[in-house]
C-alpha cells in the first residue's frame, strides 16, 4: 500500500524531471542553442505540422482494414496516428486538415488563411481542435522571450539591420518583431543589450493561456476587442501617459496564442466588425494594439469553427467576400462508416464511468441507426444496401451479378453526412435503455431500439423526419436484427459451424470452378471425376435471389474475385466474398431452422433437446453474452424468427 512517504517521493522525482527540462539564460546563449539546432525557431503552422507528421502515417491501402480498403481503394489517403485513435471514418477530412498545415508549413497561402471547420453538431470540430491543442501541450517545450505574456520568438530581438548577417550564421529565417512592452522592456531595463535579455523555455497550456487561445462567442450587443487584443489598464493610465506601453495588459486571445494556435468557437456569432482582428492576424501577421501603440507581430495558427446554417448566412452576405477570401473551409461531416461508428461509442464508453455489460450487436445496432439517418436515398439501392456499401462490404443487386458502384452512390449526393442524428443522440439512448433495465446491469439492441424510439417520438423533429425515423428504427433495423440475430444462434447451435460454412464453401468453389469452365469435379474422398452439380449450385444461389442466366455471370464473378484474392497472397475462407458468405449462412440457416424452433420455442423439453438447448446458450455465453441478455435475446427469437 503506498504511504505518504510514496506520494512525497513521486512529487519531488517529477518537480525535479520538470526542472531539469526547464532552461533559462541570456539571449546570448540562446544564439548558440540555434546554431547548434536551426529548427528550433519553428513558425506555428511549422511546429504542428510536425507534430501530426512525427507521430507516423500509414497509407489506407496497407492497413488491416479491409472495408477501408475496398472502400478507399482508388484514393491515395493516409491514416494519421496523430488522429487514429480519437476520430474514425472522418479519413477525407483529417488528410486535408493535414494539407492544409503542410502547406502552411512551407510559407504557402494557406499560412495566412484561416483553418474553418464547418459541419453539423457532435461532428467532431471542437475535439479535432482540442486535439491540436493537446498536441501542443504534451509536445517539448519552446524557447520564448522570458517574463512576456507573447512569448515571442527571442529572435525578434535582433534588429533589423543584423538580421540577415544573423540569418547567414545560423542558417534560419527571422520573421516579426518584438511587442511595444517587450520593446519598452529592453530599452529601459537593458539599456538596449538585448544579448543580455533573458530568454526561457515554456509549456504550451491552454489552462495558463500560454501559446494557446480560445475565443467563445460574444455577446453582439457588448462586443468588447479586449477579449481578443488585450486592453489598457486604466489603473496604470493614473501614473503613466496614455502612450507609454507599461500601461498595456498584452492578454487577449490573440496575444497570448502567439507562437501556437488560437480557437475561435461558433465564430459567425459574432459580428462581422469583431472578425476583422482575427482576419488581419492571418493575412498581415499583425494586430492592433490596445489605445495608440501601432501594431503587434503575431505568429500563430487561427482555427475557427461553426454549424453550416451559420456559414452558409455569413456566405451569402456579399459584404463577407474580402474575410471569405480568407478562408479555408474543411467540411468535417458525420462519419457514415458503420466499423467505424462502433469505434466511436466503444471510445465513448471506455473514457466514461459506464461499467454496464453491452450486449453483442447493441453499438451495431444503434450505429446502423445512426448512419441510416445520416444518408440519402438513392434509385440505385435500399438505405440498408447503401450503408454496407459504405461499410466497405462487397454487394451485389439482388438477383443481378452487377455490382453497385459506391462512387456513383457518392457523387450523386454532395452533403451527405452533414445532418442525421448525433453521437450524443444515441449516447443517450444508451444511458437511457441502462437506466430503464431494472433486472439487470446490462443493455442490448431490444432495449436500446426501444430507448431510441421513445427519444425520437419525444424530440423536436420535423414530422416528416420523425416518420422517417421511426421507419428505421421500427420497420428497417427490427429485420436487420432478426436477420444478424438468426445467424447468431444458428452459429450457436450448429455443430462445427465454422467446418460446415467451410465445406459448404470449398464444395461450390470446386463445382463453381468446373461448371464455369466446362471440366470435371474430382471427389475429395474418391478422387472419382464428376459433373458439375448444378442442383447444389443452385441451392446456394437461390438464397440470395441468383436465379437463371444471372447465375452464370455470378460464378464467374466468384471464381474471378477469389482468384485475384489469392494472386494477392490473400488467404481464402467462407467469408472472402461477401455475397457468397451471405449465401452460405442462409442455407445453413435453412437446414437448422426447424430444430432452431423447436429449441428456443418449446416450453418442456425432452432430454436431448434440453442438452442442446444448453449448449446452444452456452455457445452464446462464450460469445459475448450474459445472463441476463441471452435470455432476453432467445426470448425475443422465439417470438420473432421461425414463426409457424
Amino acid at each position: 500500500m503506498a504511504s505518504k512517504d510514496t506520494f512525497a517521493r513521486i512529487i519531488q522525482e517529477d518537480r525535479a524531471a520538470h526542472e531539469s527540462k526547464m532552461w533559462k539564460g541570456p539571449f546570448l546563449d540562446y544564439l548558440e542553442k540555434v546554431r547548434e539546432d536551426p529548427t528550433i525557431p519553428k513558425l506555428a503552422h511549422a511546429r504542428l505540422y510536425d507534430l501530426i507528421i512525427r507521430s507516423g502515417s500509414e497509407e489506407i491501402q496497407a492497413t488491416d482494414d479491409a472495408g477501408a480498403k475496398r472502400l478507399h481503394k482508388d484514393e491515395p489517403l493516409k491514416v494519421y496516428n496523430f488522429f487514429r485513435d480519437e476520430f474514425f471514418g472522418i479519413e477525407k477530412t483529417v488528410s486535408q486538415i493535414v494539407r492544409y498545415f503542410h502547406s502552411a508549413s512551407l510559407k504557402g497561402e494557406e499560412s495566412r488563411q484561416v483553418l474553418y471547420m464547418m459541419g453539423p453538431v457532435g461532428s467532431g470540430k471542437s475535439s479535432l481542435v482540442e486535439r491540436l491543442q493537446r498536441g501542443l501541450e504534451d509536445s517539448e517545450p519552446f524557447y520564448a522571450i522570458g517574463g512576456s505574456t507573447m512569448n515571442e520568438e527571442p529572435l525578434q530581438l535582433i534588429p533589423k539591420h543584423l538580421r540577415k548577417e544573423f540569418e547567414k550564421m545560423l542558417g534560419v529565417h527571422i520573421e516579426g518583431d518584438i511587442s511595444p512592452v517587450t520593446r519598452f522592456r529592453l530599452e529601459n531595463e537593458f539599456g538596449g543589450k538585448y544579448e543580455e535579455f533573458p530568454v526561457e523555455l515554456k509549456h504550451f497550456s491552454k489552462r495558463a493561456r500560454v501559446g494557446v487561445g480560445v475565443v467563445p462567442p460574444v455577446d453582439p450587443n457588448n462586443q468588447d476587442t479586449s477579449v481578443l487584443i488585450g486592453s489598457e489598464d486604466i489603473s496604470k493610465l493614473d501614473v503613466y501617459s496614455e502612450g507609454d506601453p507599461r500601461v498595456l495588459d498584452l492578454n487577449g486571445a490573440l496575444n497570448v496564442g502567439n507562437r501556437g494556435v488560437v480557437e475561435f468557437i461558433e465564430v459567425f456569432k459574432n459580428e462581422t466588425e469583431y472578425l476583422h482582428a482575427m482576419i488581419t492576424a492571418t493575412q498581415e501577421k499583425v494586430i492592433p494594439a490596445p489605445g495608440r501603440h501601432g501594431m503587434v507581430y503575431v505568429d500563430e495558427v487561427i482555427i475557427a469553427h461553426s454549424n453550416e446554417a451559420e456559414w452558409q448566412k455569413f456566405k451569402s452576405d456579399h459584404t463577407n467576400e474580402a474575410i471569405l477570401d480568407r478562408i479555408v473551409v474543411v467540411k468535417v461531416p458525420y462519419n457514415l462508416r458503420l466499423s467505424e461508428e462502433v469505434k466511436i461509442y466503444q471510445k465513448i464508453i471506455r473514457h466514461s464511468d459506464f461499467r454496464a455489460h453491452v450486449a453483442p450487436h447493441t453499438l451495431e445496432m444503434a450505429s446502423m441507426f445512426a448512419i441510416l439517418s445520416r444518408l440519402e436515398p438513392t434509385a440505385k439501392c435500399d438505405v440498408m444496401t447503401k450503408l454496407k456499401l459504405y461499410n466497405g462490404e462487397e454487394v451485389v443487386e439482388k438477383g443481378k451479378t452487377k455490382k453497385i458502384d459506391v462512387r456513383e452512390l457518392r457523387d450523386e449526393t454532395k452533403r451527405e453526412g452533414m445532418s442525421g442524428i448525433s453521437t450524443r443522440f444515441t449516447m443517450k439512448a444508451l444511458d437511457n435503455a441502462l437506466s430503464d433495465n431494472v433486472d439487470g446491469n446490462c443493455i442490448n439492441p431490444i432495449n436500446v431500439r426501444e430507448a431510441l424510439i421513445t427519444m425520437v417520438k419525444e424530440a423536436d423533429f420535423p414530422d416528416d423526419e420523425r416518420k422517417r425515423l421511426l421507419e428505421f428504427l421500427q420497420d428497417v433495423l427490427h429485420k436487420e436484427y432478426l436477420e444478424i440475430l438468426e445467424k447468431e444462434i444458428t452459429k450457436a447451435f450448429v455443430y462445427s459451424y465454422q467446418e460446415q460454412a467451410e465445406s459448404l464453401f470449398q464444395n461450390y468453389l470446386d463445382h463453381a470452378e468446373a461448371f464455369v469452365n466446362k471440366t470435371r469435379v474430382k471427389d475429395r474422398n474418391t478422387k472419382e471425376e464428376l459433373h458439375a452439380d448444378e442442383g447444389f449450385l443452385k441451392s446456394i444461389e437461390e438464397q440470395i435471389a441468383i436465379i437463371g442466366s444471372a447465375a452464370d455471370g455470378f460464378r464467374q464473378e466468384v471464381i474471378a474475385y477469389l482468384w485475384a484474392t489469392s494472386r494477392r497472397g490473400e488467404k481464402i475462407s467462407y467469408q472472402s466474398y461477401e455475397p457468397l458468405k451471405e449465401a452460405i449462412e442462409k442455407k445453413l440457416m435453412t437446414s437448422v431452422r426447424d430444430i432452431s424452433r423447436i429449441i428456443t420455442k418449446a416450453r418442456t423439453r425432452d432430454e436431448d433437446q434440453t442438452q442442446k438447448y444448453n449448449a446452444m446458450v452456452s455457445n452464446l455465453l462464450d460469445h459475448g453474452y450474459c445472463e441476463s441478455c441471452v435470455d432476453v435475446v432467445l426470448k425475443y427469437a422465439a417470438n420473432n424468427l421461425w414463426k409457424d
